[in-house]
């Protein structure tokens, strides 16, 4: 998701027309209620998984962690760039299905805070897989490199990089009345519009997609080989682990990314006819929701994966759930997290490749 997401809505639920460098008139009737009916429901189910299972990955980090490592710093970091990600997903669930009603200065707040969570999310997910890479590649460096110092350090520019680049959204959009409905979307410079919309396309597909996969590649390749020739037991459960990290971002956005990159390059392309941009239009529509449960799934395959932070929800759900639930079952007083422990082994670096991954 990019500044153009906000576009793409539009285009779906206005009827006007739709600019591929002439004049062809493109009603938009279908795409419009297509996006009444399919962004609402699946919007607030991302929100309602994506809320819970991000919030449990800060409370566990919080509460039990007590963020004792640069891996905690990022996971945290990163459930905190998913919730703000997901906390501006209800207002475009309203906007798909009716006008936005919310005002000009919340259209560019809730804008940039969608991008913010967007870029952030994606720059801390490159920074685990850094900090993994050093961590059993690297081992003994990363006992001095891999601190909560630099960790905290690490993670401040990395928000600071990320808001740079979401102001563009901030700037670029705006709430106003079109077509006699309120419309909150970007509107660039007449004379540069479409030159801005393949800038920020290219932009978008190299720093959430190629980018972060030529890093994981190189990354857990080196992590793979070093993981195969020591000796340890659970490397193999680590090995897959690596691949389902690197197959799900995969398959979760790429589809997107290249929908968005055939929209934007529809003239260039020779496919700027109505059909074929109605179909790329609803092609956004499902490929968009896709990428966005990619926040739901985050704290499954960067927090829950781990033995530790498994009894650690296990002991969470004792005490403040099934506590409350069963007051009369012993069972639920019993906290084996408290007793969870590790040994980290400094040539190999598998206390990482146990808990943390």
């Amino acid at each position: 998701m990019v500044e153009n997401y906000t576009a793409d809505v539009e285009n779906l639920l206005l009827t006007t027309e739709f600019d591929y460098g002439e004049a062809i008139p493109c009603t938009r009737i279908e795409e419009r209620n297509f996006a009444a009916k399919f962004l609402p429901p699946l919007y607030s189910l991302v929100v309602i998984f994506g809320l819970l299972g991000n919030m449990l990955v800060v409370l566990i980090l919080v509460k039990y962690k007590r963020l004792k490592s640069m891996t905690d710093i990022y996971l945290l970091n990163l459930a905190i760039s998913d919730l703000l990600f997901i906390f501006s997903l209800p207002f475009w669930a309203y906007y798909a299905a009716r006008e936005w009603i919310f005002g000009d200065a919340l259209c560019k707040i809730l804008s940039g805070a969608y991008l913010l969570g967007f870029y952030s999310g994606i720059f801390f997910i490159i920074l685990l897989t850094i900090d993994r890479y050093l961590a059993i590649v690297h081992a003994v460096f990363a006992l001095k490199a891999r601190t909560v110092t630099y960790g905290i350090l690490a993670s401040t520019v990395t928000w600071v990089v990320a808001l740079l680049f979401s102001l563009p959204g901030v700037f670029f959009h705006k709430s106003q009345k079109e077509n006699s409905r309120y419309t909150c979307s970007p509107h660039y410079p007449s004379d540069q519009r479409n030159a801005w919309k393949q800038f920020l396309t290219l932009k978008m597909n190299i720093l959430g997609l190629i980018l972060p996969m030529l890093i994981m590649i190189c990354s857990y390749a080196q992590i793979i080989k070093t993981l195969l020739q020591c000796r340890n037991e659970k490397k193999h459960k680590a090995v897959r682990l690596i691949f389902i990290i690197m197959i799900v971002y995969f398959l979760f956005w790429a589809p997107y990314n290249i929908t968005i990159l055939l929209r934007d390059f529809q003239v260039s392309l020779s496919l700027n006819t109505c059909e074929i941009s109605g179909q790329l239009e609803k092609a956004i529509q499902v490929t968009e929701t896709i990428s966005m449960i990619h926040c739901c799934i985050n704290p499954v395959i960067y927090a829950f994966a781990g033995e530790k932070f498994r009894k650690y929800l296990q002991c969470f759900f004792r005490k403040h759930v099934a506590s409350h639930l069963c007051k009369y079952c012993p069972v639920f007083y019993v906290d084996p997290a408290e007793r969870a422990s590790s040994t980290y082994t400094q040539s190999t670096g598998e206390q990482e490749v146990s808990a943390a991954l």
